[in-house]
């Protein structure tokens, strides 16, 4: 375990992932979210939307608002009624729910697939990946490794064959 002394492993990450997983890990949190990613906004469209029952929808929900997944507002007085919206951390959930859409394509589905998700301006299937800011390139997991946090490139000596 990394303390202020020592920088964190990659194995400090398993604590990030499991609270991330508690906090948005279950099936209907994650149908929660991505309801709210279409545009559902109002508990009784989740509740109708999902066929979820409402006592275990309202115990998402408020976990969701409490993560800050998602914000309560309220849009009505009497009697008071709201409205529950994706905060920002709430939309960056959007990619990992697409990589689990694609992953459920590939390996669950029977037959063609159920969905197929487009850039809306233009219609064009999305392909997901991911991008590298400093080399300026796309590619896929096969290039990826775990290393601690702000850990900069190993510079490597040209010179040195």
């Amino acid at each position: 375990m990394a303390t202020a002394a020592t920088p964190p492993t990659p194995a400090d990450d398993a604590t990030t992932l499991e609270r991330t997983l508690k906090l948005v890990g279950d099936r209907w949190s994650i149908l929660i979210i991505r309801a709210a990613l279409r545009g559902i906004r109002r508990f009784d469209d989740f509740a109708d939307d999902l066929g979820i029952a409402r006592p275990i929808l309202t115990t998402r929900l408020r976990r969701l608002v409490d993560g800050d997944v998602m914000a309560k507002e309220q849009y009505q007085a009497h009697p008071p009624r709201y409205e529950y919206r994706l905060t920002a951390a709430g939309v960056a959930l959007s990619p990992a729910l697409v990589a689990l859409i694609r992953w459920g394509e590939h390996h669950l589905a029977e037959g063609s697939a159920e969905t197929v998700l487009v850039h809306a301006p233009c219609g064009t299937e999305l392909e997901q990946g991911f991008w590298c800011r400093r080399c300026s390139v796309t590619f896929g997991p096969a290039a990826i490794r775990a290393a601690p946090p702000l850990a900069q490139p190993v510079a490597r000596d040209r010179t040195a064959s």
